[in-house]
Formats: structure tokens, C-alpha cells, sequence
């Protein structure tokens, strides 16, 4: 396994080129009805999350190219620096149906141990039985205004708290083939982005774009997160909203598309 930083290719590519194209420019907006929280993030903003991700599994962790990791995370803002670090890092994600950021299941290979996990606090019990253990194991509170959570559950550290012990910075890349996996079931990073971009041309996304997403009907990253980034568009990531306040958001935010 090589303990490396990568470049990103081919689907994390789309973030790197929308830091570079519009680093002050808002990304990603998350609003949550439940709480009130509304977050916003330009690229460079977010950037610092993956950066600090990618950076945390490769200094701390020890993690590169070839490392597994399973994903219990919903839509969320915190959820796109996690997917996205993850993979800068040129580790391989998988995903629990149903109890995750929406990717396929676990593919073959399953019953092999994970070298990091993520879950959300109210997923861990739940589903975390049907997840093989892993070696480090990352707990997310998913509060406002990203909060550190009082105590981690037994066995888990606080992705926040150890993240942010990080530098903002990716330390100099070496070279991640587009067909490395990106995900256990063997799909390629080129592969990811190939269908961001599909889905993207499908919805007509366009550069600038203002994309409004609702979170309990996308949960698929690739919705909510990819095809976005591929068309060099921003997301609004609606949470626990009723139609009204959907709509009421889309007028106040500004928002061209609606997924």
C-alpha cells in the first residue's frame, strides 16, 4: 500500500477544478429545517475540510492507495469533505444502503476488515453491526455550526476534533491512475466521473448554475455532490424542509436548478 497523497483523477478531479476556477465562489450551502443550521462553503472553504481529510488518513492513519474505507454518513455538508478527502487520499469508499451517503452497497470483499470507518451518532447503532471493524474509527455528531460532540462513543474518536489537528494544505501528490477503485465494488474514479458528467448533461446543469437538492430525495452522492461539481455548478442541500420551505429557500437563495 502507498502511504501517499494522490492527485486527484478523474471524479475528484471536479472539485479541484471548481477550487481553482472559483476559490471564493460558494460551493456548497447546507440548510437544515430540523435545526436551523445553514452552512455555507466557498471551494476554498471545503477545500480546507478535504485537504485536512486527506492529510489526517495519510499522516495520522497511515492510509493510501489500496486502504478501504466504509462510509455511514447521510447528505451533509460534513459528508462531501469526508467523501471527498477520502478519495483524495486515494482510499476506496463503500457504503452500507440505506445507512449512508446513498453509493452501492458493499461490494465483494465484505467480510474483510475496513482500515477506517465514519458514521453518523444515530447510525452507529443501528448499522454499524453490518459493517466489518475497522481499525480507526471516526464518529460525526453532524451538529450546527459543527459543534464537537461531548463524548465519542466508546471505540471512536471525533471526526471533527482530529480533523481540524490537520493542515489546510495536500502536501505534494503522486499520481492516481483514473482506473484505480474508488469504491470496493471496483467502480474507478474515471468511472465516477464519467457518470457525474452524464447526470449532470441529464438534469442540464450548466456552469454557475445554483443547484437546489433535497437531501431525503438524493441521497446519492453522485446527485447531490458530483453531478453538480461536474458541471461547475453550486449546491443547495436542503434538509428536513417541507415543500413550502423548500420553495421558500429556492426564492431567497437564488437558485437556477432544482434537482
Amino acid at each position: 500500500m502507498r502511504h501517499d497523497l494522490v492527485r486527484p483523477t478523474g471524479m475528484p478531479a471536479a472539485f479541484a477544478s471548481a477550487l481553482a476556477a472559483h476559490p471564493g465562489r460558494p460551493l456548497l450551502t447546507y440548510l437544515d429545517g430540523a435545526t436551523g443550521e445553514r452552512t455555507e462553503l466557498s471551494a476554498e472553504a471545503l477545500g480546507q475540510w478535504v485537504a485536512r481529510t486527506a492529510n489526517m488518513l495519510v499522516q495520522d492513519c497511515r492510509l493510501g492507495v489500496g486502504a478501504r474505507a466504509a462510509v455511514l454518513l447521510p447528505p451533509h455538508w460534513q459528508t462531501a469533505a469526508v467523501l471527498l478527502g477520502t478519495w483524495s487520499a486515494g482510499v476506496s469508499v463503500s457504503f452500507h444502503g440505506a445507512a449512508t451517503a446513498g453509493l452501492p452497497q458493499l461490494g465483494p470483499g465484505v467480510e474483510e476488515p475496513f482500515d477506517v470507518t465514519y458514521a453518523a451518532l444515530p447510525r452507529i447503532d443501528d448499522w454499524l453491526d453490518h459493517v466489518p471493524e475497522a481499525h480507526h474509527r471516526f464518529a460525526l455528531g453532524l451538529a450546527r455550526d459543527a459543534a464537537p460532540m461531548p463524548e465519542p462513543p466508546a471505540g471512536y474518536r471525533d471526526y471533527l476534533a482530529e480533523v481540524r489537528r490537520h493542515d489546510a494544505d495536500l502536501r505534494p501528490y503522486v499520481p492516481l491512475r483514473p482506473d484505480d477503485a474508488a469504491s470496493v465494488d471496483g467502480t474507478s474514479y474515471a468511472d465516477w466521473g464519467r457518470l457525474a458528467r452524464e447526470l449532470a448533461d441529464h438534469f442540464e446543469l450548466r456552469p454557475g448554475d445554483r443547484v437546489l437538492v433535497d437531501a431525503a430525495a438524493h441521497e446519492h452522492p453522485v446527485k447531490w455532490l458530483l453531478a453538480p461539481l461536474a458541471a461547475g455548478a453550486s449546491v443547495l442541500l436542503c434538509a428536513n424542509l417541507d415543500p413550502a420551505a423548500v420553495r421558500q429557500h429556492g426564492r431567497a437563495e437564488r437558485v437556477t436548478r432544482v434537482l
